[in-house]
């Protein structure tokens, strides 16, 4: 029972850091126009587009949206 007990805490705490793995934070900014982009979450940047939170067959760990978009 100890065991088990171990284990589920071991992946309660180590479960974040796995999850948080592929995303970047992006601060808060403004742009030319004025217009205030609020911080966010993002994947991390890379040369692939199928890995994106927005492609088709993923979803955005933060709304729980389904990607529709083909790459």
């Amino acid at each position: 029972m100890r065991r088990i007990f171990l284990a589920l805490l071991c992946l309660t705490l180590l479960s974040p850091a796995v999850f948080a793995k592929g995303r970047t934070r992006v601060k808060s900014y403004r742009k030319r126009n004025g217009t205030r982009v609020e911080s966010h979450q993002r994947t991390k940047p890379n040369k692939l587009k199928s890995d994106n939170w927005s492609s088709k067959g993923n979803v955005n760990p933060n709304t729980g949206r389904r990607g529709s978009k083909k790459y």
